[in-house]
């Protein structure tokens, strides 16, 4: 856990630091400050999930050997992350188009579904987590294959620009 520490201080620290540059020498910060703020928080906080899925989508391309410890290891993180999503997403950035991101309408016109979307992924990494710490390789896989895709894709095919 001390390694899901360092990465949600991480997070916290990104955003505090992008609200305090926000806020220049005097005040709050702009709506425009607080709306880039938000996209950039929201933005490190998906840079930090892909880290961690990165090692497993070379186990699942099979560039990089099965290691269930490793996969609960980031299951786990990617488990915390996953909850922070909803509320990374709380202020709605529309509007505001000075920030590049790849955040869709969708978000803020169907709060609930993106919250269970978010959810979803939470509940897949809980059956991932389940089967990998069996140490059995392949069903760990398989697993990864079944729920975790899924998980991902749920949200970036209804609420992500396409790249």
């Amino acid at each position: 856990m001390k390694g899901l520490y360092r990465i949600c201080v991480m997070v916290a620290l990104a955003t505090t630091s992008a609200v305090a540059l926000s806020q220049g020498a005097g005040g709050p910060p702009s709506p425009e400050a607080q709306a880039k703020a938000a996209i950039e928080t929201r933005q490190g906080l998906f840079k930090v999930i892909a880290n961690q899925n990165g090692p497993i989508g070379a186990m699942l391309r099979n560039q990089r050997e099965v290691d269930t410890a490793l996969v609960t290891q980031r299951m786990q993180r990617i488990k915390v992350l996953s909850e922070m999503i909803p509320e990374v997403f709380a202020l709605d950035t529309r509007q505001y188009k000075d920030t590049k991101t790849a955040a869709l309408d969708g978000i803020w016109n169907s709060q609930a579904d993106f919250k269970a979307k978010a959810e979803a992924l939470g509940k897949a990494t809980d059956i991932v987590l389940a089967v990998s710490k069996t140490g059995d390789k392949e069903a760990t896989l398989k697993a990864l294959r079944e729920n975790i895709g899924k998980g991902c894709s749920g949200c970036h095919d209804n609420y992500r620009a396409k790249p």
